[in-house]
């Protein structure tokens, strides 16, 4: 260290120090402020990029915000239809149920027509037998009693006395 200070010279010094001042000034005219402007440019350009990506979080919280409330609607739209859809089903099951109780009542109806058309065409029928059975019993017994001349008096007599009654 004493060599140093034993070799110090004033004028090396100063043409030193006076070339560090011009390249100090040199470097702020030339080099600072490109360097500070790169620099604030770029720290601008992060402090967009963190504004960019705190806007597209929001903006994702936002989207995903809006597709869970369209998912719940779409739910209850789903709901809404498959309610509608179960009534309908229920009208249709209870009109065809109608539908075919009213036709199973017309068919009943029109079987009794027809059985009690049958019954009253067998009973005509019937009662034509028992008629003509009936005629046809008088009109032998009529000839056996008829044949007889006794029997013939006796026979009218009967039948004025049961007139008169």
């Amino acid at each position: 260290m004493l060599d140093l200070i034993n070799d110090f010279s004033p004028g090396l010094f100063f043409m030193q120090a006076l070339i560090l001042i011009i390249l100090i000034v040199l470097m702020r005219k030339f080099a600072w402020k490109p360097i500070l402007n790169a620099l604030s440019e770029r720290e601008e350009g992060i402090a967009e990029a963190l504004a960019a990506a705190e806007n597209a979080k929001i903006e994702m919280a936002n989207l995903e915000a809006s597709n869970q409330a369209a998912a719940q609607e779409a739910r209850a739209q789903r709901d809404e239809m498959l309610k509608d859809a179960r009534e309908i089903k229920e009208k249709m099951i209870a009109d065809a149920a109608g539908q075919a109780q009213e036709k199973a009542d017309k068919i009943i109806a029109q079987a009794q027509e027809a059985i009690e058309a049958e019954k009253k065409a067998a009973l005509a029928d019937i009662k034509s037998q028992v008629a003509d059975l009936s005629v046809d019993i008088a009109e032998k017994v009529t000839r056996k009693e008829l044949s007889q001349k006794d029997a013939q008096h006796a026979l009218i007599e009967q039948l004025l006395a049961e007139a008169n009654i």
